[in-house]
């Protein structure tokens, strides 16, 4: 809308829409009154605005969904002068290692792992996104020696279920839903079975919300909306692109009857959320204080994840000045993380590196 038509909506609801607009310049039955007229240009101006927030959506949603590179896990980042420059600063973890166990000397290591796209493969139907039985076995060691998070946009129980290991913490619906071991965790201190719920009250509303997005967008083939519990995801990694507008604008409708709720966008999905200041670095500060490490620095807290939420945790990171993220990508990225690994496979490298730097530290402290 032009600054012109902004001006004519303030003078109507200032004025009266008789001192604004000729006679001839619109028909209006004589029933209509001057609250119906400024309803009628309020109406008109939300529907321009409504169309630029939908441009700007698919335009995000373009940004935040780069083609991926098909090819070997052999395979490394394209060379091209930026993508040197954003090394150097983003340097692989493999390659930092030996600096980065350096820095933990005398401090306790506590790992908080994204799930898709770091644990698991990202795939087309997130209802398969399994983790490989390798990976697993090394979280599971990872657990053994060092305090371990899961970390996900996930709903929690639908992490677990994925990932099958009672030794950890596991942080849902972007940090909302926290729990911790489900069995004896020599970890704990003060908080015994961490169980925390940001955004209980907004549970009705989720769902009234899961159940609206899953009839307004059945006619877009290759949607699929997930309730997380705490927040609603529409995936549309099988979405054609030139339907992703009517995506988008189905999403904004559903949403705009829910002020108290907001929408984020990560890797070709659509996530609606409460509205209330909590994310995926409230939630490592969360944890943190439950493990008994908040005001500690004896504690090197290391984030491993793809996405774009999880940069809230590795500025809480960069903020503390205080630990590192490291993030996952085949592709250069703006991140707030220090280091960066291309895909899972590398992931499952660098936490066995670290089992295995752990390992020998201790048979060295042994043998002293």
């Amino acid at each position: 809308m032009t600054n012109q038509q902004n001006v004519v909506v303030l003078d109507v609801i200032s004025r009266g829409v008789s001192n604004v607009l000729p006679r001839s310049s619109l028909p209006v039955p004589k029933s209509f009154s001057p609250q119906d007229l400024k309803m009628l240009l309020m109406k008109r101006f939300e529907a321009e605005n409504g169309g630029a927030k939908i441009s700007a959506w698919v335009d995000s949603m373009r940004a935040s969904s780069p083609t991926r590179i098909k090819s070997s896990t052999t395979a490394s980042l394209p060379e091209t002068d930026d993508t040197s420059s954003w090394i150097v600063h983003h340097p692989s973890a493999l390659s930092m290692f030996e600096q980065i166990v350096a820095g933990s000397k005398g401090k306790q290591i506590v790992m908080f792992l994204d799930y898709d796209g770091t644990l698991s493969p990202i795939v087309e139907d997130p209802d398969q996104a399994f983790m490989p039985k390798e990976m697993r076995a090394t979280v599971r060691d990872v657990a053994r020696y060092f305090p371990t998070a899961i970390v996900t946009g996930r709903c929690r129980d639908k992490v677990y279920s994925f990932v099958k290991l009672a030794g950890l913490y596991y942080a849902g619906s972007h940090g909302m839903d926290i729990k911790g071991p489900s069995k004896s965790c020599k970890y704990k201190k003060g908080n015994q079975g961490v169980l925390f719920q940001a955004a209980s009250e907004f549970l009705p509303m989720i769902d009234e919300v899961y159940k609206d997005l899953v009839e307004k967008t059945k006619s877009i083939p290759g949607t699929k909306v997930e309730n997380n519990k705490f927040c609603v995801s529409v995936h549309f990694r099988c979405v054609d692109e030139k339907s992703w507008a009517a995506l988008a604008e189905q999403v904004r409708s559903v949403l705009n009857h829910y002020p108290k709720l907001k929408l984020t966008q990560g890797r070709k999905v659509l996530e609606i959320r409460p509205t209330i200041k909590w994310d995926k670095g409230r939630a490592l500060e969360f944890l943190l204080e439950s493990l008994g490490y908040a005001n500690s620095t004896n504690v090197l807290p290391v984030y491993i994840g793809d996405d774009r939420s999880d940069e809230d945790a590795f500025m809480v990171l960069r903020e503390r000045g205080q630990g590192f993220g490291i993030l996952v990508s085949k592709l250069p990225k703006e991140t707030n993380a220090s280091y960066s690994l291309q895909e899972p496979s590398e992931v499952k490298e660098f936490l066995k590196r670290l089992v295995d730097w752990k390992k020998m530290s201790q048979r060295a402290a042994k043998c002293a």
